[in-house]
C-alpha cells in the first residue's frame, strides 16, 4: 500500500474527514500514513483519533506523527496540504483590521481581496519549502493534493514554479447543482438532474443544468429565483450569488459570503444599504474562527479519546484519487489544475477548475472550450489578481502586491490608489516575520 502523508495534521476535524475516508475505502486497507505538523499537541491529538479510527474500522493501517517534515515525507506518494500559515491570530486577524482602518471591510478574504493576497504571500515560500523536500525524500511520482486556500494562488503556484505534480481540491463543485435546485424547491421535482461546471476556484460557473432528458432547467430556476417573496422565506442566506445568477445568467460555486467580495458591487460603504439588503456578513471569518476554536475545547475530548468514534465518507475528492489511481478504476472529480488550453478564454498561466478524469496515469483534465463571455470576463477579474500576488511572491517585488491590491474590484471600489499602496505597507509592517524581504 502506498504512504498517505497529510501536512498541517492538526486540523483535527479534516484530517479525520480525508483520512477516514481513506479507511472506509476497502481498497486502500493497510494504507501507510503520515501526520506532520508543527504543533505537538495537535498533532498528538490527531494522532490518537486517527488510530482509534484505524482500530475501529480495522482499516490496517500503520499511523505514525512526526514534528520532523522530511521524515513525514519519506517515501510519500500522496501529499495532502491543509496547513495555514499564520493562523488566526495574529495574521488572519491582521488581515481584517488593518483594512479596516481603511474602510475596507471583508467577510472571508481567503480567496482573493487583500486579506487574499497577504494570505498568499505569507504561504507560497512556505510551499515552495515543502515542494523541494517532496522532491528529495517523497516517492518519484508523489501527488501533491491542496486543501489550502488561497486555492488558485497557491495551487497556481506549485504547478508553474516548481515540477511537483499539483492538484487543488475544494468541496464547492459538488453540492452546487443540486443545492440550487433544492433551495428553489425543485428538489422532490428533480431528484435526478446532469450539470457542467467550469471556470476558477470559487467562482466556478454553472454553465449546463438539465433533467436526464438534457431539458434546460435555467428557465425554471430563474423564474422562481425572481419569486421575492419565496427568495424572503427559503433563501435569504443566498441572495448574492441569486443576484448574480439573475444579472450574468448563471450560477456560480462558492456561497454568496465569498462571492460578495470577489466583486465590486455588494460590499460598498457609499451604500451600507447593500449589506442588509444582500444579507452580507461582514467578519464572517474571525466569528467562525473564535466558535471553531470554542468548538474544538468542547469536542476535543470526544474525537481524541473515544475509542468508538464515528466516520461518515464525505465527499472529499482525495480518497477517491486515492483509490483511482492505485486500482486504474477512473473516477472524475473538478481540480484546480494549470489551464493548458482547456478553457480558451482564460489565460493560459491561471489556475483553472474544470472536471479531471483520474486514473493510474494521474490527474488528466478534461477540455472545456469556451465560458460564456460574461462569465469568463468575470473570472479574469480575479485571475488579474491571483497572477499578480503570484509573481510578488516569486519575484519579491513590492510592486506587485501594489499591482495585485489595486486591480482587486473590491479593493479597487473603495480605495485610492495611495489608500492602497498606504494599506499594503501597513500590512507588510504588521506580517514581519511571516513574510520575506521585499523589493
Amino acid at each position: 500500500m502506498p504512504k498517505l502523508t497529510f501536512i498541517g495534521a492538526g486540523s483535527t476535524v479534516f484530517a479525520k474527514n480525508v483520512i477516514g475516508d481513506c479507511f472506509l475505502t476497502p481498497e486502500l486497507n493497510g494504507l501507510e500514513v503520515a501526520l506532520y505538523d508543527i504543533d505537538p499537541v495537535r498533532l498528538d491529538d490527531s494522532y490518537r483519533m486517527i488510530s482509534n479510527l484505524n482500530e475501529k474500522y480495522k482499516a490496517n493501517a500503520t499511523v505514525t506523527a512526526t514534528l520532523d517534515r522530511a521524515e513525514a515525507l519519506k517515501g510519500a506518494k500522496y501529499i495532502v496540504n491543509a496547513i495555514q500559515v499564520g493562523g488566526y491570530d495574529p495574521c488572519t486577524i491582521t488581515d481584517f483590521e488593518i483594512p479596516k482602518k481603511y474602510g475596507l471591510r471583508q467577510t472571508i478574504a481567503d480567496t482573493l481581496g487583500i486579506g487574499g493576497i497577504f494570505r498568499a504571500l505569507r504561504t507560497i515560500p512556505v510551499m515552495f519549502d515543502i515542494a523541494e523536500d517532496i522532491k528529495k525524500y517523497a516517492h518519484k511520482d508523489a501527488l501533491f493534493i491542496n486543501y489550502t486556500n488561497p486555492m488558485a494562488m497557491l495551487s497556481g503556484a506549485m504547478q508553474r514554479y516548481t515540477d511537483v505534480p499539483t492538484v487543488g481540491l475544494c468541496h464547492s463543485v459538488q453540492g452546487c447543482a443540486r443545492g440550487l435546485v433544492n433551495e428553489l424547491g425543485f428538489g422532490e421535482q428533480y431528484p435526478n438532474i446532469k450539470w457542467k461546471i467550469a471556470g476558477i476556484n470559487h467562482q466556478a460557473w454553472l454553465y449546463e443544468i438539465t433533467d436526464l432528458d438534457g431539458n434546460d432547467l435555467y428557465p425554471m430556476l430563474k423564474e422562481r429565483a425572481s419569486d421575492e417573496a419565496y427568495i424572503n422565506e427559503h433563501c435569504k442566506w443566498d441572495l448574492v450569488r441569486l443576484d448574480i445568477m439573475k444579472k450574468f445568467g448563471y450560477y456560480v460555486t462558492e456561497s454568496s459570503e465569498h462571492n460578495s467580495e470577489y466583486m465590486p458591487y455588494f460590499i460598498k460603504s457609499k451604500y451600507p444599504e447593500l449589506i442588509e439588503r444582500y444579507n452580507i456578513p461582514l467578519d464572517e471569518y474571525p466569528r467562525r474562527c473564535v466558535n471553531q476554536i470554542e468548538g474544538w475545547k468542547k469536542m476535543r475530548e470526544d474525537l481524541t479519546n473515544n475509542k468508538d468514534v464515528e466516520h461518515n465518507k464525505t465527499g472529499e475528492f482525495a480518497s477517491y484519487i486515492i483509490n483511482a489511481m492505485e486500482t486504474d478504476v477512473p473516477y472524475r472529480i473538478h481540480g484546480n489544475v494549470l489551464n493548458t488550453g482547456l478553457i480558451t478564454n482564460l489565460p493560459s498561466n491561471a489556475c483553472v477548475e474544470v472536471p479531471c478524469l483520474v486514473d493510474r496515469n494521474g490527474i488528466n483534465p478534461c477540455y472545456v472550450g469556451a465560458l460564456p463571455e460574461q462569465c469568463a470576463a468575470m473570472n479574469r477579474t480575479n485571475i488579474n489578481v491571483q497572477l499578480l500576488a503570484v509573481e510578488a511572491a516569486v519575484t519579491k517585488k513590492k510592486d506587485l502586491i501594489y499591482q495585485a491590491a489595486m486591480m482587486d474590484p473590491h479593493t479597487a471600489a473603495e480605495l485610492s490608489i495611495d489608500d492602497i499602496r498606504a494599506m499594503c505597507d501597513d500590512l507588510i509592517v504588521a506580517h514581519k516575520g511571516w513574510l520575506p524581504e521585499y523589493n
